[in-house]
């Protein structure tokens, strides 16, 4: 009788420990997962990078007293900022210079992927590999202001305008990512300064989110006039395409010319009620 008892004892132990560790191997893992990651990420709120002027509400930009910006009344929350490296980090192009087909095919291999800008008979190039490096490279094509960025944390990769009527807005990365649960799955998407006004822009929602600007949409391309394609389809199709040369960087301007009057952007571009 002692043997059965101990033997059924022994039977329940290994049921229970058995149990346990079915119970802990189907845990959900994606939402452990997703904290995890988000919990790398230099939470910009816990670095002491908001803070106030003046009764102004501040959000850091730089070693520079004059690079801050002024977030007053802004639409996003602190505490889904990651980052805050600085406005000027990331060589955001003013000026790009380009290369040929001929001269880029020994770079690149055919799967490498690229976003590809057209209009009239002028083509140009530039891979997310170097996107990735600059976020952003203002350029102008056809004689119209342009923008190439990409975002390797949201996989956002896209051609914008940067005509707003009679102005032109140069852009740049503000040294932040921004998310929310509830946009574009919850990934982080990198967050965007215009020189001119120096508002801040969060392209996962397509506007302005402070500054004198805020509202204002960020002009996407007609898609009829750009693609997100390979460089094996981009010498095939434009043999004639000018390819954005790897590598470059510049001095970053210590002065930019601000736009003093905002009132014909914010009235015929605003996304906001």
């Amino acid at each position: 009788m002692k043997t059965i008892i101990k033997s059924l004892i022994l039977l329940l132990s290994v049921v229970v420990i058995l149990s346990c560790k079915q119970q802990k191997k189907e845990l959900p893992k994606t939402k452990k997962t997703e904290e995890t990651v988000k919990k790398k990420r230099p939470v910009a709120l816990e670095n002491g990078k908001f803070f106030e002027v003046d009764g102004k509400k501040m959000l850091y930009g730089g070693e520079k007293d004059d690079q801050h910006f002024d977030i007053t009344g802004y639409e996003l929350k602190d505490g889904q900022f990651h980052y805050g490296i600085g406005r000027e980090k990331f060589p955001a192009l003013l000026e790009p210079e380009f290369t040929s087909v001929r001269q880029a095919d020994s770079i690149w291999a055919d799967s490498t992927r690229f976003l590809v800008a057209y209009s009239g008979k002028e083509v140009k190039a530039y891979s997310v590999k170097d996107l990735t490096r600059h976020e952003v490279v203002n350029d102008v094509l056809d004689g119209k202001p342009i923008m190439a960025v990409y975002c390797i944390l949201a996989d956002l990769g896209a051609i914008y305008e940067r005509q707003y009527g009679d102005e032109e807005l140069t852009f740049a990365l503000s040294g932040y990512t921004y998310y929310d649960k509830e946009v574009w799955n919850g990934l982080d998407g990198f967050v965007l300064w215009d020189r001119e006004t120096e508002s801040l822009w969060w392209p996962l929602i397509g506007k302005a989110v402070s500054g004198r600007l805020k509202g204002v949409a960020l002009l996407e391309m007609d898609e009829a006039h750009w693609i997100d394609t390979t460089w094996e389809e981009v010498k095939a199709s434009y043999p004639n395409v000018q390819v954005l040369i790897s590598g470059q960087d510049y001095e970053r301007p210590s002065h930019w010319k601000k736009l003093e009057d905002v009132s014909s952007i914010t009235e015929n571009y605003s996304m906001d009620p």
